[in-house]
């Protein structure tokens, strides 16, 4: 198992990942369904190396994007020194291999490496079995938040209440 950057020519692979977890969210009645995302965006996070990529067997497994800003979710918190973990897609063919658990090891070296005394991630809506996935990988859930400012987020984020999650990372 290999975790790196994602590179220019993996951006059909993410672009298929995200189009097979949105047919799983639409698929459930009780969950929010992901907007079809801006290409420019996804490879400006390559460009930028914050799109992430953990490979397994020759194949993405799973891929997710960083920010170490999130004002617009986070609020007051975001003063505090952060990575933001977004978009987790993971490959069906990897489904129960515990992605996330491996994507939380690698975010606390990633955190510490940069300075960084918490790894945050959100989820919008009330989604309780993935709020109780997200907590067996170490996460704790902080409860939910009504958005207020919503201008220039991905569609799914407009007028959404999000599930906030975070690890802080010990020194």
């Amino acid at each position: 198992m290999i975790i790196t950057h994602s590179q220019p020519e993996d951006i059909n692979e993410i672009f298929r990942l995200y189009d097979l977890a949105r047919q799983n969210q639409q698929a459930r009645l009780d969950v929010v369904v992901w907007p079809v995302f801006d290409r420019d965006m996804v490879a400006a996070e390559i460009a930028a190396q914050r799109q992430f990529k953990l490979v397994k067997d020759g194949q993405i497994a799973c891929v997710w994007a960083v920010a170490f800003d999130d004002p617009q979710i986070w609020e007051e918190k975001n003063a505090d020194p952060s990575v933001y973990i977004h978009r987790i897609a993971t490959n069906p063919a990897f489904k129960g291999n515990h992605l996330v658990v491996e994507i939380v090891k690698w975010a606390k070296t990633f955190a510490q490496m940069n300075h960084k005394q918490f790894i945050r991630l959100d989820t919008v809506g009330e989604n309780k079995s993935l709020i109780a996935h997200y907590e067996r990988c170490g996460f704790t859930f902080l409860g939910l938040l009504t958005l207020k400012q919503t201008d220039g987020l991905p569609a799914h984020y407009q007028n959404a209440t999000v599930s906030l999650f975070e690890i802080q990372i010990t020194a």
